[in-house]
């Protein structure tokens, strides 16, 4: 089933299923079909049904928007272990990522999708010794991608705008784009999001909606909150999504508390954006 510009939906992750049965009730209750949905890493978001996992998502009734990878070995304790750990960004790793992002790919045709989120990794400055190794494993990316003919999207937060806007062009593959997440510009301490959608605009394939607070601690992460209530100005960055002219779906991410919680605050959520469209 097609969807809609703008649709609503939620990252499957952020209710912390299981099974596709489970992801499908938590969605019946939240009053929506729209979804995110994790490839299925071992440390991030698992699936009960294993490899049958695309299959069963397929006949949920549920519309996939697009897959998320997560690697394992990623470590968000603080920014400085995922700075350590995350995407391509550690040479010894990215043959080993390389091959798990061809299992994505697999995956994500095996669901239907021509769409792969993931987080690059923190991207080297111009003039860094290991910007090229790491930009060459991009172009990799992008062509594992073009032959399944899928487009990627690398999500924000861990490098400023100005530096994606760069590398972006620096890559020239027309099918790495931008899954843009405005909170996690917040929680890296990365630069102000509104900013950051008029910057990346035109390569903006996909969002998560997300809230939050800058921390107060240089090098310490900053809090994430429930929409509306964080620095974000969701109100502002729904109306600058569209001033820039981007109609795919808004995926609500919530990655603390427990599973009632989250269920509470995406509820909310949907709620509020529903406001924020109506505006």
């Amino acid at each position: 089933m097609p969807i809609e510009p703008l649709a609503i939906g939620v990252c499957s992750w952020s209710l912390q299923v299981t099974s596709i049965p489970e992801l499908k009730k938590f969605m019946d209750k939240l009053g929506i079909d729209v979804v995110q949905i994790a490839c299925g890493d071992p440390h991030h978001a698992a699936w009960e049904e294993g490899d049958k996992m695309p299959a069963a998502a397929k006949a949920a009734g549920l519309r996939l928007t697009g897959s998320m990878l997560g690697f394992p070995g990623e470590d968000y304790t603080t920014p400085q272990t995922i700075q350590k750990s995350g995407g391509f960004g550690n040479p010894a790793t990215r043959a080993e990522r390389v091959e798990r992002f061809k299992w994505a790919l697999d995956r994500t045709e095996e669901l239907g999708l021509s769409d792969i989120m993931l987080h690059a990794g923190f991207l080297p400055e111009p003039g860094d010794p290991d910007r090229k190794p790491f930009l060459d494993t991009l172009t990799k990316v992008s062509e594992l991608a073009r032959v399944k003919g899928m487009t990627v999207g690398f999500e924000t937060g861990q490098e400023t705008a100005d530096l994606l806007r760069l590398t972006l062009d620096d890559l020239k593959c027309p099918n790495l784009k931008v899954n843009f997440d405005p909170a996690n510009m917040i929680l890296y301490d990365k630069g102000d999001p509104l900013r950051a959608v008029e910057i990346l605009g035109p390569d903006i394939r996909s969002v998560h909606v997300k809230d939050a607070n800058r921390t107060k601690v240089p090098g310490t992460w900053g809090e994430e909150v429930p929409l509306g209530k964080g620095e974000v100005n969701i109100r502002q960055f729904i109306k600058t999504l569209k001033k820039v002219g981007y109609r795919g779906p808004l995926c609500i991410e919530r990655e603390v508390g427990n599973q009632e919680q989250r269920l509470a605050d995406i509820a909310h959520g949907i709620q509020f954006l529903r406001e924020c469209l109506a505006e």
